[in-house]
């Protein structure tokens, strides 16, 4: 009994024990190495303490489910363990990452940290291009991607209380935007990565991916369209497989856009995304780029909502304008069948965005369309809004479109004439008036000749259209005339004319 009782009191190690404990734990008298590379300390009672892998690990099996934290501790640093277990430790941090948590729920915060401090380490691990990513880990990220990302947007039960074509409602903000502005710079950093195969990654990067990741651009928060508008473009490039494809998938979005919903807000993104794309098209324009232009992109005029995607739409159209110019003539005829009849502001934008399209081309590429564009113009410029009729006659300030308008000047003046006369003698802005004077002193100068025989057209024009009015007054009263000595028989329609009101009548009815 007493050898056992001596048996169970520690006892004190000898110096040899301790210079062997030292050679075979490489980390002190108290350190005994494990299979892992993490050592187990001890007290100096001999009782085992947990190292900081142990505590971290029980307290996220405490936290998370089994499935979650496997047999590598995902919350340990990648250079806490051997480079041997370095892509097991990338896969257990995925599998943590996969966690998805409620931001409106105030609890859980510190689940919410681990899963931040994970994707941190990825991205720096990413970052780093240490090696190779193998299949496993690329299939693994992709699903860590979409488990995170893909997900249904709340309705937008919001009404707009202005109906302007360039107003904006306040964005919404996603309360998860902390964690995924991580995943985002994650998906970023991996694609971009040189130790990312494309040839593998085209197998989970594949058309399903690609959909889903273009639905998430109808995101109300900006801050996510900005994110998956770099991310595009880089699968664009990374992926030539894909290009085709991408293409397709977003003619689809701006078909629906436009012909069945009327309401997306990524629109201004996927255009910027395409105006570099478009800017990388070779030459020869393929039929599928030509068709691209008119069906998908000159429809995009045509919601109320132009003026949130003006900029980026006109930069699309020029880009393939200036490629190729003979495309300028149909570009024209596109603006002409979507030009706006109601709305000036709408109006003001066409106005803005042809000056770019002529900007871009020359006169012999306008020969089919250069009578209904001018005359379109004519109309704007006698327009009784201020802005649409400033805005028309702004063209000739341009020196490109007065090189045209010079070239061509035999089919335009005859067009442009009536409509300054017409505003010089009735229109009510003195700032309209006074460039529509510029702009008549702008075409005297060009051409005299052709000026004065617009101008003597314009007058016989006059007298013809009084000598018709008033030839229909004088059938009208003799129709009248007439009408007033038959007599009213059954269901005969008799034309009863309003009493002249005349100073006499006014004073008595006082």
């Amino acid at each position: 009994m007493w050898k056992q009782l001596l048996s169970k009191i520690p006892r004190k190690s000898s110096k040899s024990d301790t210079s062997s404990g030292s050679l075979r734990g490489h980390g002190g008298s108290n350190g005994v190495p494990r299979g892992d590379g993490n050592q187990i300390q001890r007290t100096s009672s001999g009782n085992v303490l947990p190292s900081r892998a142990t505590t971290v690990k029980r307290t996220a099996s405490a936290i998370f489910p089994s499935s979650v934290v496997t047999s590598i501790e995902p919350l340990l640093t990648f250079k806490d363990v051997p480079a041997a277990e370095k892509q097991n430790l990338f896969l257990s941090k995925l599998s943590l990452c996969s966690v998805i948590f409620d931001f409106s729920d105030p609890n859980k915060n510190s689940e919410k940290e681990m899963k931040r401090q994970a994707l941190l380490d990825l991205i720096d691990y990413v970052d780093s291009g240490t090696s190779k990513f193998t299949e496993l880990i690329i299939s693994s990220s992709c699903k860590m991607f979409a488990a995170n990302l893909f997900r249904a947007f709340p309705p937008n039960n919001r009404t707009s209380t202005s109906s302007g074509e360039t107003d904006e409602e306040e964005p919404m903000f996603d309360p998860a935007w902390p964690h995924l502005q991580l995943v985002y710079d994650l998906l970023l950093k991996f694609i971009e990565s040189s130790s990312f195969d494309a040839k593998i990654g085209k197998k989970y990067v594949d058309h399903s991916f690609i959909v889903k990741l273009l639905d998430l651009f109808d995101s109300e928060d900006p801050r996510e369209r900005d994110c998956l508008k770099t991310i595009l473009h880089r699968i664009y490039g990374k992926f030539m497989v894909h290009r085709p494809f991408i293409r397709k998938a977003v003619n689809n979005v701006f078909y629906r856009f436009v012909f069945e919903t009327d309401k997306h807000n990524g629109i201004a993104e996927l255009l910027e995304v395409f105006g570099s794309v478009i800017s990388g098209f070779a030459l020869p324009l393929k039929e599928e780029h030509k068709i691209f232009l008119t069906k998908a992109l000159l429809p995009l005029h045509k919601p109320k909502t132009l003026g949130v995607y003006l900029q980026q739409l006109t930069y699309c159209v020029t880009q393939f304008v200036e490629k190729e110019p003979k495309l300028a003539n149909g570009v024209i005829k596109g603006l002409l069948k979507y030009w706006p009849i109601t709305s000036s502001q709408k109006e003001v934008m066409f106005l803005s965005e042809l000056e770019e399209v002529l900007e871009a081309t020359n006169m012999v590429d306008l020969q089919d369309c250069v009578v209904p564009l001018f005359q379109r113009i004519s109309l704007c410029v006698t327009n009784s809004h201020f802005q649409v009729a400033e805005r028309a006659l702004f063209l000739w300030n341009n020196d490109h479109v007065i090189s045209l308008v010079s070239q061509n000047r035999q089919a335009i003046m005859p067009l442009i004439f009536p409509a300054l006369e017409r505003n010089i003698q009735c229109h009510w802005n003195q700032a309209v008036l006074n460039l529509t004077q510029n702009v008549k002193k702008m075409l005297s100068e060009m051409d005299p000749e052709l000026f004065l025989t617009c101008e003597r057209r314009h007058e016989e024009d006059e007298e013809n259209r009084k000598a018709t009015e008033e030839r229909r007054r004088m059938v009208w009263e003799r129709l009248e005339t007439i009408a007033s000595f038959q007599s009213v028989t059954g269901n005969t329609p008799v034309l009863v004319r309003p009493p002249t009101i005349t100073p006499s009548s006014t004073a008595v009815l006082s």
